[in-house]
């Protein structure tokens, strides 16, 4: 029997008049839906007009290393499986790239319906370079890791796209500003495609007002400026907030200190002294 395949279909972000006539068809006529979930896909195929049935399965972010086995089982019966996740490309912050994996170490063929994304609608509006990007996803929530993060996101050379949620969007802008410079320009997108589609535009400085001046609904989009090159020296202020950061995260002093050092470009001493002087409460 011949092998089926791994279809992604990619669907709408918030208009469902975005929902591609390929992607109904192929809605239509595979074996099998695998949706991040089951609920949010049956409206979205009661609006297409096509029936669901008894197609649907849930592969999700918490089941889909459970279920990879068993969807690839299906495609190598010579069922055609197609997966969709509740807004955009599935794969892109979001569960899919697994079942693609385990389907190509398989030889079994996977296929694509493009369509909506929200990182590339927001990149657009954004007003920003376009020729070069690079897309972050969503920071890690604390730590080391989402420091390193940050920093990187400061030092590129590219427009940086990175996603957020409604209630940690004022913390990650006021993080944005405080690695990148209050100066760096900056498009927040929210609503995409929907009644109350919303592009921002402006310095990180006023972006920390913005955000705190209204109500955070939707996922965010936030668009970040590359870095012009440019190597400015680290100002006092600029090692006294980066080693605040780090102690409130529970960093010991040493990593800290090494840390600073590496991401300010600075000697490891005057890191040190830094780090120090926030610890004594200076």
């Amino acid at each position: 029997m011949a092998a089926g395949s791994l279809v992604l279909v990619a669907t709408p972000i918030g208009n469902l008049g975005d929902l591609a006539p390929r992607a109904v068809e192929v809605l239509r006529d595979v074996d099998v839906i695998a949706a991040e979930d089951t609920r949010r896909t049956r409206a979205l195929l009661t609006h297409a007009g096509v029936p669901a049935g008894r197609r649907l399965r849930a592969v999700h972010g918490h089941n889909e290393r459970a279920r990879t086995k068993a969807i690839v089982d299906e495609v190598q019966r010579g069922l055609r499986v197609a997966y969709v996740t509740d807004a955009g490309m599935p794969g892109i912050s979001d569960p899919g790239a697994r079942l693609v994996r385990a389907c190509i170490d398989a030889g079994l063929p996977v296929e694509v319906v493009p369509g909506p994304s929200a990182a590339l609608a927001a990149l657009v509006l954004s007003g920003l370079p376009t020729a070069r990007f690079a897309f972050e996803g969503f920071l890690p929530r604390k730590g080391r890791e989402r420091q390193e993060r940050l920093a990187a996101i400061a030092a590129d050379t590219r427009t940086t796209v990175v996603f957020e949620a409604p209630h940690r969007v004022q913390e990650t802008v006021d993080d944005l500003a405080s690695a990148c410079g209050d100066a760096r320009q900056v498009a927040i997108a929210r609503e995409l495609t929907k009644l109350h589609e919303e592009v921002w535009r402006g310095s990180l400085a006023d972006a920390r007002e913005h955000v705190q001046a209204v109500s955070p609904r939707g996922e965010h989009v936030i668009v970040v400026a590359p870095h012009d090159g440019k190597v400015e020296a680290p100002t006092e202020e600029d090692l006294a907030h980066g080693a605040r950061a780090l102690i409130d995260e529970g960093v010991a002093t040493r990593a800290a200190a090494d840390f600073l050092a590496s991401q300010f470009s600075v000697s490891r001493r005057r890191a040190y002294d830094a780090v120090i002087a926030q610890r004594r409460g200076r």
